[in-house]
């Protein structure tokens, strides 16, 4: 309120220098902390703020469908490994969709563990030890869209490892469709590889990438799947 009209476009600016210059303090004196930045709605999501926070909390909204669209826009920009997601009680929706969502991005519980139903309580540790035994695919590996949420009747995506030999595909179908029949193009593959998944199915991996990937029936509606592939 002190400067003079023709100033007052400066604040923001200067504003965000003091920030960084803040930030670049914090780092400097707390090396071992990863610090995570705070939601796009403010302007705090950016490539500047990426250089202090290497993971920065997509948005307050969770709603599982918002969430693909969220995920969807900001993997545009950034890679999957600062998408700040986790499972909230924002929604009543599918427990594994949900799962499967917030594990595209950074994963994590923000809710009361004691107010959760005995039957999602349960999942609980399965979901704790997937995010363990995956998330250097979504952490490390190339990310690739293979289906829109916003034009799609399925919303998909792939983490590659960078040698493609291991790569999980993970799908939501967010409404009923009973005309859908998805084949899923899979890109970002090997095509001289052989890929089997964790049931011991087998797919090479130019069938998967020219003709795709069926997705079984019974995930047809209102279902997400997440399957995993290692090259054999």
């Amino acid at each position: 309120a002190a400067l003079p009209p023709e100033r007052q476009g400066e604040v923001f600016h200067r504003y965000i220098l003091g920030l960084y210059d803040l930030q670049q303090r914090l780092l400097d004196r707390f090396p071992e902390i990863l610090f995570e930045g705070c939601s796009g709605g403010g302007g705090r999501f950016d490539a500047g703020m990426l250089f202090y926070f290497p993971q920065i909390w997509c948005s307050d909204n969770t709603n599982l469908i918002d969430r693909l669209n969220i995920q969807y826009g900001t993997s545009f920009f950034y890679p999957a490994s600062a998408m700040g997601a986790h499972m909230t009680v924002s929604d009543n929706l599918d427990f594994d969709a949900r799962f499967h969502v917030a594990l595209a991005g950074t994963f994590g519980y923000e809710l009361d563990l004691n107010q959760m139903p005995p039957e999602h309580l349960a999942k609980v540790p399965g979901q704790c030890a997937a995010f363990h035994r995956l998330h250097h695919l979504v952490d490390q590996g190339d990310y690739y869209r293979v289906s829109s949420p916003v034009t799609d009747t399925v919303s998909a995506w792939m983490n590659v490892a960078k040698d493609k030999r291991e790569f999980i595909l993970t799908a939501v179908v967010p409404k009923r469709d009973y005309a859908f029949r998805p084949i899923l193009r899979l890109p970002g593959l090997d095509p001289k590889l052989t890929y089997q998944d964790d049931e011991g199915n087998r797919y090479p991996g130019g069938v998967l990438a020219n003709h795709g990937f069926p997705v079984p029936p019974e995930y047809w509606q209102l279902k997400s799947f997440l399957w995993h592939f290692t090259a054999v």
